[in-house]
Protein backbone atom coordinates (compact mmCIF):
# COMPACT_ATOMS: atom_id res chain seq x y z
CA UNK A 1 0.00 0.00 0.00
CA UNK A 2 1.86 3.09 -1.14
CA UNK A 3 0.89 6.62 -2.34
CA UNK A 4 1.97 10.30 -2.14
CA UNK A 5 0.33 11.81 0.41
CA UNK A 6 1.63 15.01 2.29
CA UNK A 7 3.06 14.70 5.90
CA UNK A 8 0.97 17.19 8.78
CA UNK A 9 3.68 19.42 9.89
CA UNK A 10 2.72 21.77 12.65
CA UNK A 11 -0.27 23.65 11.16
CA UNK A 12 0.77 22.81 7.52
CA UNK A 13 2.13 20.15 5.36
CA UNK A 14 5.32 18.66 3.69
CA UNK A 15 5.56 17.06 0.18
CA UNK A 16 5.39 13.39 1.39
CA UNK A 17 4.75 9.51 0.25
CA UNK A 18 3.94 6.69 2.40
CA UNK A 19 4.29 2.64 1.95
CA UNK A 20 3.66 0.44 4.23
CA UNK A 21 3.04 -3.39 4.31
CA UNK A 22 -0.60 -5.01 2.37
CA UNK A 23 -2.01 -6.62 5.48
CA UNK A 24 -3.62 -5.61 8.92
CA UNK A 25 -1.37 -5.17 11.32
CA UNK A 26 0.83 -2.25 13.30
CA UNK A 27 4.35 -2.33 11.92
CA UNK A 28 7.96 -0.61 12.53
CA UNK A 29 8.40 2.47 10.92
CA UNK A 30 11.50 4.24 9.46
CA UNK A 31 11.13 8.10 8.48
CA UNK A 32 12.97 9.22 4.93
CA UNK A 33 14.30 12.76 4.43
CA UNK A 34 15.45 12.99 0.64
CA UNK A 35 18.10 15.61 0.18
CA UNK A 36 18.97 18.28 -2.42
CA UNK A 37 17.30 16.43 -5.19
CA UNK A 38 14.03 16.28 -2.95
CA UNK A 39 11.37 13.78 -2.97
CA UNK A 40 12.24 11.50 -6.03
CA UNK A 41 11.38 8.17 -7.52
CA UNK A 42 14.11 7.14 -5.91
CA UNK A 43 13.22 7.60 -2.38
CA UNK A 44 9.62 5.89 -3.54
CA UNK A 45 11.48 2.90 -4.77
CA UNK A 46 13.21 2.40 -1.47
CA UNK A 47 10.21 3.02 0.79
CA UNK A 48 8.02 0.49 -1.46
CA UNK A 49 11.07 -2.15 -0.93
CA UNK A 50 10.79 -1.47 2.99
CA UNK A 51 7.19 -1.69 2.87
CA UNK A 52 7.86 -5.04 1.26
CA UNK A 53 9.90 -6.64 4.12
CA UNK A 54 7.52 -5.86 6.80
CA UNK A 55 8.38 -1.88 7.26
CA UNK A 56 6.44 1.31 7.24
CA UNK A 57 8.39 4.04 5.51
CA UNK A 58 7.59 7.75 5.38
CA UNK A 59 8.96 10.08 3.03
CA UNK A 60 8.74 13.62 4.38
CA UNK A 61 10.63 16.47 2.15
CA UNK A 62 12.10 19.26 5.06
CA UNK A 63 14.59 21.57 2.41
CA UNK A 64 12.58 21.64 -1.15
CA UNK A 65 10.58 24.34 -2.26
CA UNK A 66 8.71 24.13 -5.76
CA UNK A 67 10.45 26.96 -7.53
CA UNK A 68 13.49 27.72 -5.97
CA UNK A 69 16.87 26.34 -6.13
CA UNK A 70 17.50 23.13 -4.44
CA UNK A 71 20.55 24.88 -2.82
CA UNK A 72 19.02 28.00 -2.01
CA UNK A 73 16.07 25.84 -0.39
CA UNK A 74 18.57 24.17 2.00
CA UNK A 75 20.55 27.19 3.29
CA UNK A 76 17.10 28.36 3.82
CA UNK A 77 16.13 25.96 5.80
CA UNK A 78 17.79 26.17 9.38
CA UNK A 79 18.74 23.29 11.73
CA UNK A 80 16.69 24.21 14.23
CA UNK A 81 13.79 24.48 11.41
CA UNK A 82 14.42 20.74 10.37
CA UNK A 83 14.18 19.30 13.17
CA UNK A 84 11.37 21.10 14.25
CA UNK A 85 9.69 19.54 11.41
CA UNK A 86 11.19 16.42 11.95
CA UNK A 87 9.85 16.35 15.02
CA UNK A 88 6.29 17.33 14.18
CA UNK A 89 6.05 14.35 11.18
CA UNK A 90 7.23 11.99 14.18
CA UNK A 91 4.18 13.57 16.02
CA UNK A 92 1.79 12.81 13.36
CA UNK A 93 2.76 9.16 13.96
CA UNK A 94 1.85 8.73 17.50
CA UNK A 95 -1.38 10.55 17.12
CA UNK A 96 -4.82 9.05 16.85
CA UNK A 97 -5.19 9.44 12.67
CA UNK A 98 -2.33 6.69 12.42
CA UNK A 99 -3.11 2.97 13.32
CA UNK A 100 -0.95 1.43 11.55
CA UNK A 101 2.45 2.16 13.16
CA UNK A 102 4.35 1.33 16.02
CA UNK A 103 6.16 4.62 16.55
CA UNK A 104 7.57 4.38 20.12
CA UNK A 105 10.84 4.10 18.38
CA UNK A 106 11.33 5.27 14.84
CA UNK A 107 14.16 4.65 12.05
CA UNK A 108 15.87 7.35 10.28
CA UNK A 109 16.76 6.93 6.99
CA UNK A 110 18.79 10.01 5.85
CA UNK A 111 19.82 10.79 1.77
CA UNK A 112 22.88 13.18 1.17
CA UNK A 113 22.28 16.25 3.77
CA UNK A 114 18.92 14.64 5.08
CA UNK A 115 21.43 12.86 6.97
CA UNK A 116 22.33 15.63 8.90
CA UNK A 117 19.06 16.02 10.71
CA UNK A 118 18.79 12.65 10.57
CA UNK A 119 22.48 12.18 12.99
CA UNK A 120 21.32 15.25 14.93
CA UNK A 121 18.15 13.75 15.67
CA UNK A 122 19.59 10.21 16.13
CA UNK A 123 21.78 11.94 19.19
CA UNK A 124 19.49 14.36 20.73
CA UNK A 125 15.79 12.51 20.33
CA UNK A 126 14.72 10.06 22.39
CA UNK A 127 12.33 8.40 20.16
CA UNK A 128 14.42 7.21 17.33
CA UNK A 129 15.31 3.78 17.23
CA UNK A 130 18.26 3.54 14.86
CA UNK A 131 19.52 6.17 11.89
CA UNK A 132 21.02 5.17 8.54
CA UNK A 133 22.56 7.35 6.03
CA UNK A 134 23.24 7.16 2.31
CA UNK A 135 25.88 9.82 0.44
CA UNK A 136 25.72 12.62 3.53
CA UNK A 137 28.39 15.17 3.77
CA UNK A 138 30.02 14.73 7.28
CA UNK A 139 32.36 18.05 6.62
CA UNK A 140 31.12 21.56 4.93
CA UNK A 141 27.99 22.14 7.57
CA UNK A 142 31.00 24.85 9.35
CA UNK A 143 28.11 27.71 9.09
CA UNK A 144 24.83 25.68 10.47
CA UNK A 145 24.08 25.19 13.85
CA UNK A 146 24.85 21.72 14.11
CA UNK A 147 27.77 19.93 12.95
CA UNK A 148 26.92 16.09 12.20
CA UNK A 149 30.97 15.44 12.89
CA UNK A 150 30.43 16.60 16.57
CA UNK A 151 28.01 14.27 17.43
CA UNK A 152 29.26 10.77 16.15
CA UNK A 153 31.13 9.80 18.99
CA UNK A 154 28.51 10.14 21.31
CA UNK A 155 25.07 8.53 19.15
CA UNK A 156 22.97 6.22 21.24
CA UNK A 157 21.85 4.48 18.92
CA UNK A 158 22.59 1.77 16.29
CA UNK A 159 24.04 3.24 13.38
CA UNK A 160 25.07 2.56 9.60
CA UNK A 161 26.41 4.24 6.66
CA UNK A 162 26.59 3.57 3.25
CA UNK A 163 28.80 5.48 0.80
CA UNK A 164 30.14 5.50 -2.61
CA UNK A 165 33.82 4.68 -2.75
CA UNK A 166 33.85 6.92 -5.87
CA UNK A 167 31.84 9.72 -4.69
CA UNK A 168 32.95 13.01 -6.01
CA UNK A 169 30.87 15.27 -3.76
CA UNK A 170 32.59 13.43 -0.48
CA UNK A 171 36.18 12.23 0.95
CA UNK A 172 36.46 8.71 1.87
CA UNK A 173 38.47 9.84 4.25
CA UNK A 174 35.18 11.80 6.20
CA UNK A 175 34.19 8.31 6.38
CA UNK A 176 36.28 6.32 7.55
CA UNK A 177 37.12 8.68 10.32
CA UNK A 178 33.17 8.66 11.12
CA UNK A 179 33.83 5.07 11.50
CA UNK A 180 36.78 5.78 14.05
CA UNK A 181 34.66 8.15 15.60
CA UNK A 182 31.57 5.85 15.80
CA UNK A 183 32.90 2.72 16.62
CA UNK A 184 29.83 0.96 17.39
CA UNK A 185 28.18 2.06 14.07
CA UNK A 186 29.06 0.53 10.75
CA UNK A 187 30.08 2.72 8.04
CA UNK A 188 31.09 1.35 4.38
CA UNK A 189 32.02 2.40 0.92
CA UNK A 190 31.09 0.50 -2.23
CA UNK A 191 33.96 0.21 -4.41
CA UNK A 192 33.61 2.34 -7.82
CA UNK A 193 30.44 3.32 -6.59
CA UNK A 194 29.12 7.04 -7.28
CA UNK A 195 26.72 9.50 -4.93
CA UNK A 196 23.77 8.65 -6.21
CA UNK A 197 24.78 4.66 -6.48
CA UNK A 198 21.57 3.67 -4.75
CA UNK A 199 19.21 5.44 -6.92
CA UNK A 200 18.04 3.71 -9.80
CA UNK A 201 16.38 6.58 -11.67
CA UNK A 202 19.97 8.14 -11.79
CA UNK A 203 22.65 7.31 -14.48
CA UNK A 204 25.22 6.96 -11.87
CA UNK A 205 22.99 3.98 -10.61
CA UNK A 206 24.99 0.88 -9.26
CA UNK A 207 23.03 -2.19 -9.31
CA UNK A 208 25.71 -4.24 -7.13
CA UNK A 209 25.81 -1.54 -4.69
CA UNK A 210 22.09 -0.66 -4.47
CA UNK A 211 20.35 -4.33 -4.42
CA UNK A 212 23.27 -4.88 -1.36
CA UNK A 213 22.18 -1.19 0.59
CA UNK A 214 18.57 -2.27 0.11
CA UNK A 215 19.51 -5.83 1.60
CA UNK A 216 21.35 -4.17 4.33
CA UNK A 217 18.82 -1.34 5.67
CA UNK A 218 16.09 -4.22 5.44
CA UNK A 219 18.61 -6.24 7.78
CA UNK A 220 19.34 -3.13 10.05
CA UNK A 221 15.98 -1.91 10.58
CA UNK A 222 14.59 -5.19 11.06
CA UNK A 223 16.73 -5.85 14.23
CA UNK A 224 17.23 -2.84 15.70
CA UNK A 225 13.09 -1.40 15.51
CA UNK A 226 10.28 -3.42 16.72
CA UNK A 227 8.56 -6.09 15.69
CA UNK A 228 5.64 -5.87 13.99
CA UNK A 229 2.17 -6.90 15.41
CA UNK A 230 0.27 -8.50 12.81
CA UNK A 231 -3.59 -9.47 12.52
CA UNK A 232 -4.58 -13.24 11.35
CA UNK A 233 -7.70 -12.47 8.54
CA UNK A 234 -8.11 -15.95 7.97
Amino acid sequence: MYGSQAVPVGASYRPGYFSRPDEAGRFPVVLVIPGLAGLSSGEKSLARALARNGLAAVVVELFSVAGENALDSYSATSDREALVMLEEAYDYLVSDDVFWALPERVGLLGIDVGGRPALTAAATRPWVGSVAVVSTPLTGDGGREHHVADYLGSLPVAVLGLYGEADELIDNSTVDEAQSRNDHGLWLLYEGAGHEFWNEESSAYDSGAGVDMVARLIEFYRATLPVAITEDLG
